[in-house]
């Protein structure tokens, strides 16, 4: 989450008037999280955050505060009452899943020309190439030097489909997280997948549908709690 969108969401739970962590505090700031980081040329469908309230309120009521003070630009899609004890969602996060509306630049198409029928196949084609691959290695930029490294480990998935009555192509793909890699990068994808299929593509939409959050580990044992007074400090997940 960018500054100028840290500050938005601050802003916008300050003005909900809802019993959020933090505002007691010395500095008076919001306690919430992002699920993962976007940036900010690429929109979200179903984003989530964490928001942590002081007292559990009903789901209802959170969902109306919300909605009042969303940042421009968002819309709720619901609100989910969260277990304090489960994991925070930074650390749940395994996959972005991601789509892409794609034109393809018929002059950079080989001959013979491939007919727009066979468009999708010949993308399907290159996507089930890279899958197949055990390592896909590749240079990008980082400030004024270039890394390598290898995109295959982040590859997950990828489906290919036909749209706009073929004048398209739809590219969906879910790209791995990972602790002490980084994350997979849709552009670094699509560069892969056009070089593949030997073609040059026209992004016409680029959207994160969602994130792919991994299951909560499941305890060896159970180990009794000593008994006592817990610190009562719900959270609420919203889905923006």
């Amino acid at each position: 989450m960018g500054r100028s969108q840290q500050t938005a969401w601050e802003e916008a739970l300050v003005a909900s008037g809802l019993p959020v962590a933090g505002l007691d505090g010395p500095r008076g700031r919001p306690r919430f999280a992002a699920a993962a980081p976007l940036g900010a040329s690429i929109p979200g469908e179903a984003e989530l955050l964490d928001v942590w309230l002081t007292e559990r309120l009903p789901r209802w009521r959170v969902r109306v505060a919300l909605q009042a003070t969303l940042p421009p630009g968002h819309s709720l899609v619901d609100v989910y009452d969260v277990w304090l004890g489960e994991a925070p969602l930074p650390g749940r996060v395994a996959a972005s899943v991601y789509r892409a509306v794609l034109g393809l630049v018929r002059e950079a198409i080989p001959e013979p020309a491939v007919g727009r029928a066979d468009d999708a196949s010949r993308i399907r084609l290159a996507a089930a190439a890279l899958l197949a691959e055990p390592t896909l290695p590749r240079k990008r930029p980082k400030g004024e030097t270039t890394v390598a490294y290898d995109l295959r480990p982040f590859i997950e998935a990828i489906e290919v489909e036909a749209v706009d009555d073929g004048e398209a192509l739809m590219v969906r793909a879910t790209l791995r997280h990972d602790p002490e890699r980084g994350v997979g990068r849709p552009d670094e994808l699509l560069a892969a997948l056009s070089e593949q299929a030997g073609v040059t593509f026209d992004v016409r939409v680029l959207v994160r549908e969602r994130l792919v959050l991994a299951a909560p580990p499941v305890p060896a044992e159970t180990v009794p709690r000593p008994r006592g007074p817990r610190p009562s400090q719900p959270r609420t997940r919203p889905g923006a």
